[in-house]
């Protein structure tokens, strides 16, 4: 009996322990990919990117939170990985955002780019 209670004890410390880690990204409230459309090329962790669709993935690499930007409608896609930082947000995002900087260049540099529905931003 003490066996099967120890057994009992033991799997739902694993269960649990697995729920934690696949929740990661979700308790933020992001999702692991999105589409956005940028409308003039943009700099987006040193490359430029041409104007148009991309689709995104957000991916894990251990503790780090990596952007994967993925040109699509091109036969010879341009593909950018981008660490960034979650920030939370008091709510869900109402709208899709994008914030830019400017260089020294005049080249508009994403800084940040929220998704409607997510409760965090992605800071670059």
């Amino acid at each position: 009996m003490r066996l099967v209670k120890a057994v009992l004890v033991i799997a739902s410390c694993m269960l649990l322990l697995g729920l934690c880690a696949l929740a990661g990204t979700k308790s933020m409230g992001v999702a692991d990919r999105y589409q956005v459309t940028f409308d003039e090329k943009v700099l987006v962790a040193g490359t430029q990117l041409p104007a148009g669709d991309y689709e995104i993935r957000h991916v894990m690499e251990g503790p780090n939170h990596i952007m994967v930007f993925r040109q699509m409608g091109v036969s010879n896609p341009i593909q950018v990985r981008a660490k960034c930082t979650l920030v939370a947000l008091s709510a869900k995002a109402p709208e899709n955002h994008k914030v830019y900087a400017l260089n020294s260049s005049n080249e508009k540099i994403l800084k940040e780019i929220t998704f409607k529905g997510d409760r965090a931003s992605h800071v670059f």
